[in-house]
């Protein structure tokens, strides 16, 4: 695993997963579209999935005390989704530090296989107080393969 000056991790390795996800009609708007803020709720789907799948589900993480905010974000829309639609939401960690972590994300169409939306979030692991706390030693050397 290649590791940059500042020892976060090199992106090619970091994992990643696929969560697919029916468009509901409450998540549109009066145009028909999905709502812009709701591309942020899959995000979040597609988040939970690759955590839960690499190491525990968040539930248990905040039973422990620890929590992971975002504290950055940005989505770019490229094509509209509506109602019905049926979405792939790609995710993969492309940054990691003993501080934070970056999760990237691409939604796609399943039916035209169109890039809809992408977008990041950035996250730091709190403890219950709020106060900064290093990433999990067992979840950093899940992602740094030691």
């Amino acid at each position: 695993m290649k590791k940059s000056a500042s020892g976060s991790t090199a992106e090619s390795s970091l994992p990643s997963s696929v969560s697919r996800i029916r468009v509901r009609y409450g998540e549109t708007d009066a145009m028909g579209w999905v709502y812009y803020g709701n591309y942020y709720l899959y995000f979040e789907v597609g988040r939970s999935d690759l955590i839960r799948s690499i190491w525990k589900s968040y539930r248990t993480m905040e039973e422990e005390g620890r929590r992971l905010p975002v504290t950055e974000s940005h989505c770019k829309y490229i094509k509209g989704v509506q109602y019905e639609d049926e979405i792939e939401v790609h995710t993969r960690i492309s940054f990691l530090s003993v501080y934070r972590m970056r999760f990237d994300y691409e939604i796609k169409t399943v039916a035209r296989g169109e890039t809809a939306a992408v977008g990041y979030t950035l996250h730091c692991f709190v403890d219950e107080d709020g106060k900064p706390i290093r990433i999990p030693e067992d979840l950093y050397s899940t992602l740094n393969g030691s």
